[in-house]
C-alpha cells in the first residue's frame, strides 16, 4: 500500500486545487505544465493511498466526490498554513522573536495595554504575544523566573537583579473606598487603624508562587476577603462586602457617581512607585521587545498605563 505521506504532498494538494478551479484535468495540466495522463496517475495514487474516490468518474467534468471536497478544503488550509509558516520563519530570521511574553500587574490599565497590543499587531509581526495577569510579587517573579520577557507594574523595591533592567513607570495612589451603605461610610475622618481593624478588608491575592507572597494594608486580626483580580475586588467593594484600597484612577468614576465613597485614613498616603522591567538579552533585543520598549519610553504611554482605566468594570 502506498504511504499516505509520500503522496499527500503540497504539490498534490496544489494539483487538486488547480483541477477544481479550472474544471478539468486537461485545463489543469496546461496550467501546471504537465500532460493530463500525469495528473490522472497522481490522482489515482492519492485515491489508493487514502482508500477513497476523489472524483466522480461518471461525470464528464472534474467533479469532486464528498471525500474529494473534504480533501480539497483541508488541503487549501494546509497550503495556507505552509505559506504562513514560511513567512514567519523568514521574518523571525530577520530579527523578530517567535514569542514575547508580557507580565501585566493588575494595577495597570487594561485599555491602555490593549491599545499597545492593537498597534503592535498593526505591524503584522511574526511574533506571538502572550499576556500574563499578575499581582504584586507575581509580576516580578514571572520575569526573574524566565516566564516573561517584559513586566509592567513591578514594585519599586525589586530593582537590583543581574540580567534585569528596570525603568520607572510612574506613581500610583491607592485610596480607601467603601460602598455608601457600608458602616465605614458614615464614620468621621480620618479613620484610625483601630476603627479599620474591626471591618473586613478586600484584598487581591499575590500571584507569586516561589517568592514570599506579600500583603498590603491588612491590619493584625482583620477579617480578609481574598479575591483573584482588581475587577473582582472592585465588584466586592461595590456590593459592600468590605473596605479596600484601589488605584485612584480605577475608583474615580465610581466615587463621582456616588457608587463608592472615598474615606481618608489616619496614615500616610499610599503611593506606589511602579516600574517596567525586562530581561536583558546578551545581544541586541529582538524587534518585538525593542518596539515595546520604544513605546514605554514615551511619557504619554506610561501615564496612560497607570491612569486610563476607563470603564474598568463593565
Amino acid at each position: 500500500m502506498i504511504n499516505r505521506r509520500h503522496v499527500l504532498t503540497p504539490d498534490a494538494l496544489l494539483m487538486m486545487d488547480t483541477i477544481d478551479r479550472t474544471g478539468s484535468f486537461a485545463a489543469a495540466a496546461r496550467e501546471l505544465g504537465k500532460v493530463p495522463s500525469a495528473l490522472t496517475y497522481s490522482v489515482r495514487q492519492l485515491e489508493e493511498a487514502l482508500d477513497a474516490l476523489l472524483f466522480d468518474r461518471r461525470s464528464r467534468q472534474a467533479k469532486l466526490t464528498a471525500a474529494g471536497e473534504e480533501l480539497l478544503h483541508e488541503g487549501r488550509l494546509l497550503l495556507q498554513q505552509m505559506d504562513a509558516v514560511a513567512n514567519r520563519v523568514q521574518r523571525v530570521a530577520s530579527g523578530w522573536e517567535t514569542q514575547l511574553t508580557l507580565a501585566i500587574d493588575g494595577a495597570i490599565a487594561p485599555s491602555a495595554v490593549f491599545d499597545l497590543i492593537e498597534s503592535f499587531y498593526a505591524l503584522n509581526p511574526p511574533t506571538r504575544l502572550k499576556i500574563r495577569s499578575e499581582v504584586l510579587n507575581g509580576t516580578w517573579e514571572s520575569l526573574v523566573s524566565g516566564q516573561a520577557d517584559l513586566a509592567l507594574g513591578v514594585p519599586g523595591d525589586r530593582l537590583s537583579t543581574p540580567g534585569i533592567h528596570t525603568e520607572p513607570l510612574g506613581e500610583l495612589e491607592f485610596v480607601l473606598t467603601v460602598a455608601p451603605n457600608h458602616p465605614l461610610a458614615s464614620q468621621p475622618e480620618p479613620l484610625a487603624p483601630s476603627i479599620l481593624a474591626h471591618h473586613r478588608i478586600v484584598a487581591v491575592a499575590d500571584t507569586a508562587r516561589g517568592l514570599e507572597p506579600v500583603t498590603v494594608g491588612i491590619l493584625p486580626g482583620q477579617d480578609v476577603l481574598t479575591v483573584p483580580s482588581m475587577a473582582s475586588k472592585l465588584e466586592a467593594l461595590l456590593r459592600g462586602l468590605g473596605c479596600g484600597f484601589l488605584p485612584e484612577p480605577i475608583v474615580r468614576p465610581y466615587i463621582q457617581s456616588g457608587r463608592l465613597a472615598h474615606k481618608v485614613v489616619a496614615q500616610a498616603a499610599r503611593i506606589n512607585r511602579m516600574h517596567y522591567a525586562w530581561r536583558q538579552p546578551s545581544t541586541q533585543p529582538g524587534h518585538a521587545l525593542a518596539w515595546w520598549l520604544k513605546q514605554l519610553g514615551n511619557p504619554a504611554t506610561r501615564t496612560a498605563l497607570l491612569a486610563r482605566h476607563g470603564d474598568f468594570l463593565l
